[in-house]
Order: structure tokens, then C-alpha cells, then sequence
């Protein structure tokens, strides 16, 4: 990582502005200007996060890089988080893109700005830069978004095929946490406990209404974009990784959009690509330089004459829950769909993978009923790089699943992009589902999971009317595995693992199930892409990351991170526990010391499908002088065959000054406890 010192502008940090929105309410934003008299354009990100503290350090390695290149950057706290008015009370409501629209009108308004404005993010600000773009404000003329998806049911961190992801819980809790954080009376000032307690009071229970749309309803497709990709009529560079969840949107994105586009894919986890993990990182600021300069100065970078679809193919490499890097190369297509790609169809026999048709294949019935414990070692839904979240070796969760893999390869053979898993399969219950892995199997018997999918067989014809299922009777469903990018060496083989679980990334079926395979019938379709020597040749080549200098901290405390899985024999109780502890920061600049941490519980007993379990946990603390707050936050879920149950608690604490007393009284200001039982509904 190379921090650049100088830039072609000198940049001037504004800590502080408040934006007026259309009802009189104000959001905050910090800005880096360019010094010039020169009227430039803005780039907006607009996200939830807090700019003044928590996000402190990501934004100073991006927006004065920015900045010093002639952007006017802008990072603004959206309505009810961070130092801005009101209450947050869910994601990507109406409210959200109205404040949205009224702040790139107010950017492009001001003297300092030209009337050109972009929008950038990743994760939420990945999300709202596409929804934004399909409100198309006037001076909205190009976004960027990164680690997002344009369908907030099929990929997303609530649900996939129809299945209640883990990550439900996780991204709950981490808005749960977010959402009960105070303004910082240092830009607020006296109202700062006033707008503190309303937040308190009225941001309520994510998880609840999460669960109260489980399934694709009008819920989820107020803010979709794939409800029209017409409304999107600017240009968007699309950016994510192999490691994270969101992924497919890129394909799906280059394919219906009908704006200029580019998608760019590496190896990484839900991190910006200058920051990314597994690496390599790459140069992503400059990147971002030049589809600004194309996009809102007119330049011609050459940016547009490049491929629409640039990602990393990623080479064989042992299994592991964390990598440093990722050996592959980089690989182009100029569209897509992109012609250079060809199915690959493989029959499911006994106990293969084969090349013959199927109506030249064996028939066979075979039954699965898989443990709880497949899936224990699955890793998380996206990477965020809080390591180690990948998948291990497959070989334990294989022993509790059907395994159909190919003879050893004959030659390199590459998948790039969405394969398909079609299976002809019974149940002998009305809810099952199907959990579909893809790996690199060595000649030593390591398997290295390269792509998975899930499936909700009561979703088999979609999410939006599911409808159970006839015991007993066979049904052709289609299962869509992650896209992917992978060379498969000689002598390694292709494996197909299917399980009837997949926990705790997926929440299980309420009742245990046998599901029944035929194989001869079913079949994994891969998409091929034929090696072309030199690919990475005709690329231009990334240039090596650079960021700004980073926000003076000191660390006060070490943080602690860990994943461990504990199996007690005696009460036949196993344990997922993930730790995420980030310490005690000094935020040397502002004075403001920030402590955050994270644990989180996934835990079942034997087979029963009762007893799994979801718990967090999670502490936040801010302090300067006698301003000193503390929020903690714990949310339980667990379920039956009918219902799914949530016990959460909150509780705020205003603390005491320790330089006045060395024992400080924690005065709880706010407490408040949930009880839900919300309905399962084929989920």
C-alpha cells in the first residue's frame, strides 16, 4: 500500500456541514475541497456509518485522495445516523433517496461545484448509489458501485433461494448496534441527548421486520432495480469479489442494464479493492480517478475502451479459512453474455459426474438426510475479511452429503461465471431445501469449495408464491450456484456435494428431512471458458494500491479475534463462536476514543432442528471528557417447526468521568427488551 503525500490540488477538510433537506431537517456531511476558484464536480458517498468516528479511517484514505485529484468528496451521514437529524428505521425507504436527491441537487447548486455530480459506495452506499441512480436526479451523472445487488431478496444478506440466511442476525445486529449510538455533541451540540434518545426510542427492531417479508413481496421490490433497469440511465461501474455475497448482481447488471457499464470482480471479500482481502489489492483509486475524469470531466482516459467484464481467475490453491492472496490472473470478456463461453454439462450418476448424456446414464434413487453439523465449517455468507470467514476443507461436511465428482482432469479445465445444479428430487416432508457445493478436489483428497447455492424446494417456481410440497413426489428444480471463476489442473477432479442443511450459514428446514436423488435425470451445467494464452497480456495492468494518509489513532487496547467450534460430548451441544473485538481506538484528531466489539453464538444439539440457535452480542462505547456513552445490545434466535422467536435487549448508559472518579457509575439512561414469535411461512 503506497500512501500518496501529494497531490495535483491541495485540499481543504471541512469536519462539518449541515444539508438542508425539503422537510427542514439537516444532514451532516464532511467535505474535502479542492483550493481552487474553480467550480469542480462532487463525489457523494452517503451512508449510515458515521463519518465523524467510525468510518473515520476509510475515509480518510479514500476522500482526500479523491479531493486531491479536483473532486469536492463528500461523506454524508444519512438521516438518523452519525451527527444528522432524525431516526433510521429501516434500509432503503423512500425517505432515503428523497434526502438523497435533495443533497446531490444542494451539491450541484453550490458555487464550489459545477453541476456535475457522482455517487459512489460499497455495501449500503453500493446499494443506494443504484437505487438513487434509477430516482435519476438531474445532476447525478455517473455512480459506483461496489459489493451491492439490484434484487434485495435473491442476493442479500436476509435470504438466498428462499433460505434464512445466518447473516439475517449478523446484519441486524450490526445496524441494532448503529442505529443506538448518540450525534457527538461537538457538531450537534446541546441536543445531542435529546436526538440521542429518540433514536433510542424509535429505531426499533430490524430483525423483526426482516422476518416479517419472507418472501419476495412488495417489501423487497420498493427499492429493486431489477423491478425496471430502465430507470437507471447513467453510467455504473459495478465492482465486487469472489469472496463476497453479492457477486451475481454483477452479471445480472451488465446484462440488463442498457447504459454504459463495466463490472470489474477480484478475489476479494467485502472490501474495496484497494483494500482487498484476499489479495492482491489493486490501484482502485486511481481507477476510480479515471472513470470520474471520463464521467463527470469529459476526459478521455481510455476507460471506455476497455473490456465490460474484467475479473480474477482464480488458480487451484489448498483449502483454507483465510488467505493472504489468491493466485490467478486477470481475465476479460467484451459483453455480457459473453460468446467466448460454453456449457459444460455433467450427469449425476451413483457416484460421478459424467460427460455422457443423460439418456445414456444410469438411473439410480438415493437417499440424503444430512446432519446439522454440515455447514460448521461453511465460513460466512460474504468474507469481511475478519478472517478467518472462509470455507475449510469440504471433506467433513462431504462425509454428511451425496458427493458425485469427475474422473481426474485431463487437461486445465476453467468456470467462469453462474453454473446450474439441476436436480430431480423428492421429500418426505412439505419444506426441504437443498444446499449445492462445488469444489477443487486434489490428488491428496483436500477439497477446496469454489462456488455453492442454495435452494428452498417450496421456492422451486419462485420466492414470491411459495407452495409446499407434495411428499413423495419427484420435482425438477433448478439450483443456481455463486458465479465463480476457477481453473481446475490437470489430475484435480470437479466434486458436487449436496446436502439437505447447510448451518448455520442457512437457517435449517423446520422439520428433519429425506430427500431422495435421481440421478441420470439431474445435471450441473458449467460454464467453460476455453484458456486464451496471454489474457492477462492484453490487459492494461492495475497499478499498485494507493491511498491518502491515513487519520491519526492510537490503539489503547488490542482487539481479539477468533472463530472456534466447540463440540461438547456430554450434552451433545455444538458451538460456533465468533469474536469480533476491535479494541480502544484514540481518534487523535477529534479526541474521541471508540471501543467495538462483536461476539457472536451458532449453536445446535444432535439432529434436532429445534435446538439451533443464533446469538450477539455487542458492545459500543464513545468518550471525550465528560461526554462518555456506552450501548450495549444482545438479540436470541431461535425457532420451532412453526415460528421463529426473538428475545433482543438494549441498553444505553451515560458513564462517569473516571478523572473525577476512578470508580464511574454507569447510569443506564435507556433500556428496552423484545419478545417476538413471528409465524414461519415456508421458510
Amino acid at each position: 500500500m503506497h500512501t500518496v503525500e501529494s497531490f495535483p490540488y491541495e485540499v481543504r477538510d471541512v469536519e462539518n456541514v449541515f444539508i438542508p433537506m425539503r422537510d427542514g431537517a439537516r444532514l451532516a456531511a464532511r467535505m474535502w475541497r479542492p483550493i481552487t476558484d474553480e467550480p469542480l464536480p462532487a463525489v457523494l458517498e452517503y451512508i449510515p456509518y458515521r463519518k465523524r468516528d467510525l468510518t473515520r479511517a476509510r475515509d480518510a484514505l479514500n476522500h482526500p485522495y479523491l479531493a486531491g485529484h479536483g473532486y469536492v468528496s463528500v461523506r454524508v451521514d444519512m438521516r438518523g445516523s452519525g451527527d444528522s437529524d432524525g431516526v433510521l428505521a429501516d434500509e432503503y425507504l423512500d425517505a432515503e433517496h428523497d434526502d438523497a436527491c435533495d443533497v446531490i441537487a444542494w451539491l450541484a447548486e453550490q458555487p464550489w461545484c459545477d453541476g456535475n455530480v457522482g455517487m459512489m459506495g460499497i455495501s449500503w452506499g453500493g446499494f443506494n448509489s443504484l437505487q438513487v441512480a434509477a430516482r435519476r436526479p438531474p445532476a447525478l451523472k455517473a455512480i459506483v458501485s461496489a459489493s451491492a445487488t439490484e434484487d434485495l431478496y435473491v442476493d442479500n444478506m436476509h435470504y438466498m433461494g428462499g433460505c434464512l440466511l445466518s447473516d439475517n442476525l449478523s446484519e441486524a445486529t450490526v445496524m441494532f448496534a448503529f442505529n443506538s449510538l448518540p450525534p457527538d455533541p461537538a457538531i450537534v451540540g446541546d441536543r445531542w441527548r435529546e436526538m440521542w434518545h429518540e433514536r433510542l426510542s424509535g429505531s426499533g427492531l430490524w430483525i423483526e421486520k426482516w422476518l416479517g417479508h419472507q418472501h419476495r413481496d412488495d417489501y423487497w421490490k420498493r427499492a429493486s432495480v431489477n423491478e425496471n433497469y430502465g430507470d437507471v440511465e447513467c453510467p455504473v461501474l459495478a465492482v465486487g469479489g469472489w469472496a463476497d455475497g453479492y457477486t451475481n448482481a454483477i452479471f445480472r447488471l451488465l446484462e440488463h442494464l442498457h447504459v454504459p457499464r463495466l463490472g470489474l470482480i477480484g478475489p476479494w471479500g467485502h472490501r474495496y479493492p484497494h483494500l482487498g482481502v484476499p489479495g492482491p489489492a489493486i490501484g482502485f483509486l486511481q481507477e476510480l480517478v479515471r472513470w470520474w475524469d471520463h464521467w463527470l470531466k469529459g476526459r478521455d482516459t481510455g476507460i471506455m475502451d476497455e473490456p465490460v467484464l474484467r475479473a480474477w481467475m482464480q488458480d487451484s490453491i489448498p483449502p483454507q479459512p483465510s488467505y493472504a492472496d489468491r493466485p490467478g490472473r486477470w481475465v476479460s470478456e467484451p459483453c455480457w453474455p459473453s460468446p467466448n463461453i460454453e456449457d459444460r454439462r455433467y450427469t449425476l450418476t451413483r457416484h460421478s459426474l459424467s460427460d455422457k448424456p443423460p439418456e445414456e446414464a444410469e438411473h439410480h434413487r438415493i437417499r440424503l438426510q444430512s446432519p446439522l453439523s454440515v455447514g460448521m465449517f461453511a465460513g460466512k455468507w460474504a468474507s469481511y475479511a475478519a478472517t478467518p470467514d472462509l470455507p475449510g476443507d469440504q471433506r467433513e461436511d462431504d462425509g454428511g452429503s451425496l458427493v458425485f465428482e469427475t474422473e481426474p482432469l485431463g487437461d486445465t479445465f476453467e468456470v467462469f461465471g453462474l453454473p446450474t445444479l439441476e436436480l430431480d428430487v423428492s421429500a418426505d416432508r412439505p419444506n426441504a431445501m437443498v444446499a449445492a457445493r462445488l469444489s477443487d478436489v486434489a490428488p491428496n483428497g483436500e477439497a477446496t469449495r469454489v462456488t455453492y447455492g442454495l435452494l428452498n424446494l417450496t421456492h422451486r417456481d419462485g420466492s414470491g408464491d411459495p407452495q409446499p410440497l407434495e411428499p413423495g413426489r419427484t420435482y425438477h428444480v433448478r439450483v443456481p450456484l455463486n458465479g465463480m471463476a476457477h481453473s481446475f489442473p490437470a489430475g484435480h477432479r470437479i466434486r458436487l456435494s449436496v446436502s439437505s442443511s447447510y448451518w448455520p450459514l442457512a437457517w435449517p428446514s423446520p422439520e428433519p428431512v429425506m430427500l431422495t436423488v435421481n440421478t441420470g435425470t439431474s445435471t450441473l451445467t458449467l460454464p467453460h471458458r476455453p484458456q486464451r494464452p496471454g489474457d492477462d497480456e492484453r490487459l492494461r495492468a492495475f497499478g499498485p494500491p494507493e491511498v491518502a494518509p491515513e487519520a491519526p489513532a492510537t490503539h489503547l487496547e488490542p482487539g481479539r479475534h477468533h472463530w472456534k467450534v466447540e463440540r461438547d460430548l456430554a450434552t451433545g451441544v455444538s458451538t460456533l463462536e465468533i469474536e469480533n473485538d476491535q479494541g480502544t481506538i484514540l481518534l487523535d484528531d477529534v479526541g474521541t476514543t471508540v471501543r467495538r466489539a462483536t461476539t457472536e453464538w451458532f449453536s445446535f444439539r444432535g439432529n434436532d432442528v429445534d435446538s439451533v440457535r443464533g446469538e450477539t452480542r455487542t458492545v459500543r462505547r464513545l468518550e471525550r471528557g465528560d461526554w462518555r456513552t456506552e450501548i450495549t445490545t444482545n438479540t436470541v434466535l431461535r425457532c420451532t417447526a412453526d415460528e421463529f422467536i426473538i428475545d433482543a435487549r438494549l441498553d444505553a448508559f451515560e458513564l462517569g468521568n473516571p478523572d473525577v472518579d476512578p470508580r464511574p457509575v454507569e447510569n443506564r439512561v435507556h433500556s428496552q427488551n423484545w419478545h417476538r414469535r413471528i409465524p414461519r411461512n415456508l421458510v
